[in-house]
């Protein structure tokens, strides 16, 4: 699907969460508000609460954060659609779990299916955690050719794969336990600038990940999946998806593939798009982006006083 547009939506990923996310959206804007009363019903309980007072070890939990992110997302998506100046019908783009806020952007996704989807992905992947203990490594600074050196040295002791290829000198690697033992301990051996144990329940975007994806697959064919208004970038391919058939399979890939961020957002500017606004919590895909390509201009909407700075970044 083409679409002519200077400007594209991205959606943050785990790791963007924090105690208060959405408090002042729910409490300025009743559309947003309205979001977090049918994440409660859909789940079942006051997820609410949990991303507005914590506490920060279980919205911690990659079952929890992962809903919690969706919910202040679109949450933050519904107060700017209210003032009727969010644009319809653009390219979007989501890390891991942001790419389901995309499918709701789209309307591939009801919000409560959705929600629903990315808080069972979350329990299947902690369980996939358990079963085949891991964990991933964020290495800065390594060249290609050096990174991949190091992991051959990793593999001895374990798994090690990359997980996501998010800007120019920045690759989180995931793998069992004593394979990122030795990779956090020995990558800075190979030309690493450092290396960062990230606080996670697993290996993500590993082969160490398929049981959640075998059960995360029989769970989307039961899902819904509507004709979206506008092509989502896959992370799987770096690529537009807007079949119902392909978002579902791909999805499904996504949790034991390698997340292709900066071939994501070097697609879409390649596709003419000149502006990004980031909706959600934090500003981890601004800082991103401003690693891909330092000229190009982003814009974050978390909190109702982004709403107008939004608007006039984009000239609404």
């Amino acid at each position: 699907m083409a679409v002519a547009s200077e400007v594209a939506l991205l959606f943050p990923g785990q790791g963007a969460q924090r105690v208060g996310m959405g408090r002042e959206l729910a409490d300025a804007c009743p559309e947003a508000s309205a979001i977090f009363a049918r994440a409660n019903a859909a789940l079942g309980f006051d997820l609410a609460r949990l991303c507005f007072e914590g506490p920060a070890e279980e919205l911690n939990r990659t079952s929890l954060c992962q809903p919690a992110i969706l919910t202040v997302s679109v949450a933050a998506l519904e107060a700017w659609r209210a003032r009727g100046t969010c644009p319809e019908g653009v390219p979007s783009a989501g890390l891991s779990l942001g790419e389901y806020t995309a499918h709701v952007y789209t309307g591939a996704f009801a919000f409560e299916d959705a929600v629903r989807l990315v808080h069972q992905r979350g329990q299947f992947m902690e369980e996939a955690g358990r079963e085949n203990p891991g964990g991933m490594v964020a290495v800065m600074g390594c060249n290609r050719e050096r990174l991949n050196d190091a992991l051959e040295g990793a593999r001895e002791f374990g798994v090690a794969e990359i997980a996501n290829l998010n800007c120019p000198g920045q690759v989180v690697v995931s793998g069992s336990v004593t394979a990122m033992d030795w990779l956090a301990r020995n990558v800075r051996n190979f030309g690493a600038e450092r290396a960062i144990r990230l606080k996670v329940s697993g290996a993500f975007h590993s082969r160490l990940m398929a049981p959640a994806s075998d059960k995360l697959s029989r769970a989307l064919a039961e899902a819904a999946i509507y004709p979206p208004h506008a092509p989502v970038v896959s992370n799987v391919t770096g690529k537009f998806v807007t079949f119902a058939t392909d978002i579902r399979s791909l999805l499904v890939r996504q949790l034991t593939s390698p997340v292709l961020w900066e071939d994501s957002v070097r697609f879409l500017l390649a596709g003419g798009i000149q502006r990004f606004v980031e909706v959600g919590p934090g500003a981890v895909l601004k800082g991103l982006l401003a690693k891909i390509d330092e000229l190009v201009k982003c814009c974050t909407l978390q909190a109702p006083a982004d709403l107008e700075m939004v608007d006039s970044f984009l000239g609404a």
